[in-house]
C-alpha cells in the first residue's frame, strides 16, 4: 500500500495552466529588492555585507520562476544557503552570514507542492530537508528553537500541498458536474429521438396492416421503414446505456421546454413575483435547444429563490431572433458570498457550449444577479464531428 502510495505521488503530473508571471511577482521582488536596500544601508550587524547582499538579491530574483521551474528554484536557493552556510563555518564569522530579507526563501517552499510534479516535489523535499538539517546543526541555538525553526520552514510548503489539494479537488467536481451535464443531455436526447422513433416503428407496423391492397413495393418499402426504425432504436439504447443512472426501460417522453415555462416560474408562496416573457416563433425549436432553454431558466429560477436577498422581482426574457435564441434571467435583490459560480451554473455553460452557444452569469451593474445565454437553433456543422457512411 505504500509503496503504491510512493509510486502515484512520484507519476503525479503537475497542475495544468500555472501562469508564468502574475503582478504578485513583481511586487514581491519590488518589496525584496527594498528590503536588501533598506538593510544594506541601516543594518550595522551585517556580516560579510557584500556577499549577504548579493546573496539576497539572488534569492530575491529566483521566485520569479517557482511556478515554471519549481524545482530548479528550490535546488539553486537553497543551494545557495548550504554554500552560504558551509563557508560560515569555515570561516566562523561571529553573527550569521545573511539578511533577513532571505526569509523569501519560504515562498520557493510554498511553489514547489503547490506547482511541482510529484517527482520534483519529492527531489525538492529532500534538498529542503537536508538543508535545514544542515543549518540546525550549524546553528548553536537551544533544541527547541532549532525545531520550531524546522518547523517553520516547513510550514509553507504544508499550506502549498493544501491549496493544491483544494484547487484540484474543486476541479475534480467540475469535471464531474461537466460530466452530469453531459449525460442529462444525452438522455434528453435518447428520450426525444426514441419518443419519435417509436412512432415510426408503429406508423410502419400500421402501413404494413393496411397495404394488403397495395402494390407488393409498398409492402417492401414499409417492411425497410419498420426495421430501420427498430434497429435505430436499439442502437440508440445501447449506445446511451452506460450513461443513464435510471432503467433504460424508463417511459420514453420528451424533457420539459419552452412550453413549459408557464407552470415552472408559478413559484410557490409567492415571495419572488415572476416576469416571463417569450418573443418568437418558439413552437418549432430542436428538443436540445428547448430542453436547455427550460435548464436555464430553472436553474437560474431556483438560484434566485435560494441566494437572491431581499429580492422581489425576477424578470426572464426568452426571445427567438433568427438563428439564435436569447435567454435573460434577472433578479433584483443582493448576493451573499464571493460569487464564485456554482457547479449548477457551471453545468449550463457547458450544456451551452456543446450546443455551440454561450451562457455568461454574474452580479448586475447596480444590484441583482443576470445570467444571458445565447443559442443557435442548429450548430455549425464546424462543430460536427462526422463520419464517412459506408
Amino acid at each position: 500500500m505504500l509503496r503504491d502510495d510512493l509510486r502515484t505521488l512520484w507519476t503525479e503530473p503537475r497542475p495544468p495552466a500555472a501562469p508564468v508571471r502574475v503582478w504578485r511577482d513583481w511586487a514581491l521582488l519590488t518589496a525584496c529588492l527594498a528590503g536588501v536596500v533598506l538593510e544594506a544601508v541601516l543594518r550595522a550587524d551585517v556580516v560579510w555585507r557584500p556577499v549577504a547582499v548579493v546573496s539576497a538579491v539572488w534569492l530575491s530574483l529566483l521566485p520569479l520562476w517557482r511556478r515554471t521551474r519549481p524545482l530548479a528554484v528550490v535546488t539553486l536557493g537553497f543551494g545557495s544557503l548550504v554554500l552560504l552556510t558551509v563557508a560560515s563555518l569555515v570561516a566562523a564569522p561571529r553573527e550569521p552570514v545573511g539578511l533577513y530579507t532571505g526569509a523569501v526563501v519560504l515562498v520557493l517552499v510554498y511553489a514547489l507542492p503547490r506547482w511541482g510534479s510529484g517527482r520534483e516535489i519529492v527531489l525538492g523535499g529532500a534538498v529542503i530537508l537536508a538543508t535545514g538539517a544542515l543549518c540546525v546543526l550549524a546553528d548553536g541555538t537551544p533544541v527547541v528553537e532549532k525545531l520550531v525553526g524546522y518547523v517553520f520552514l516547513l510550514l509553507p510548503g504544508v499550506i502549498g500541498a493544501a491549496v493544491r489539494f483544494r484547487g484540484t479537488a474543486r476541479e475534480r467536481q467540475l469535471d464531474q458536474v461537466r460530466s452530469r451535464e453531459r449525460e442529462q443531455l444525452a438522455r434528453e436526447l435518447h428520450d426525444t429521438v426514441a419518443h419519435h422513433v417509436s412512432a415510426m416503428v408503429i406508423t410502419a407496423q400500421a402501413g404494413r396492416v393496411l397495404a394488403g391492397t397495395d402494390p407488393a413495393a409498398a409492402v417492401q418499402a414499409l417492411e425497410g421503414v419498420e426495421e430501420e426504425g427498430a434497429r435505430t432504436l436499439e442502437e440508440m439504447r445501447a449506445m446511451v446505456a452506460t450513461l443513464r443512472d435510471r432503467g433504460i426501460g424508463a417511459e420514453l417522453a420528451p424533457p420539459a421546454g419552452v412550453a413549459d415555462l408557464e407552470r415552472l416560474v408559478r413559484t410557490p408562496g409567492g415571495r419572488l413575483r415572476v416576469d416571463l416573457g417569450l418573443d418568437g416563433e418558439l413552437d418549432a425549436l430542436p428538443p436540445a435547444l428547448d430542453a436547455a432553454v427550460y435548464r436555464i431558466v430553472q436553474e437560474s429560477v431556483t438560484n434566485a429563490l435560494r441566494h437572491a436577498v431581499d429580492a422581489t422581482e425576477l424578470v426572464v426574457r426568452v426571445a427567438a431572433e433568427g438563428p439564435t435564441v436569447r435567454v435573460s434571467v434577472r433578479d433584483d435583490g443582493r448576493r451573499t458570498g464571493r460569487g464564485r459560480d456554482g457547479y449548477g451554473l457551471t453545468g449550463l455553460r457547458e450544456r451551452a457550449t456543446l450546443l455551440g452557444g454561450t451562457l455568461h452569469a454574474g452580479p448586475g451593474t447596480d444590484r441583482g444577479w443576470h445570467v444571458d445565454a445565447e443559442l443557435p437553433r442548429a450548430r455549425s456543422r464546424s462543430g460536427v464531428h462526422s463520419r464517412p457512411r459506408r
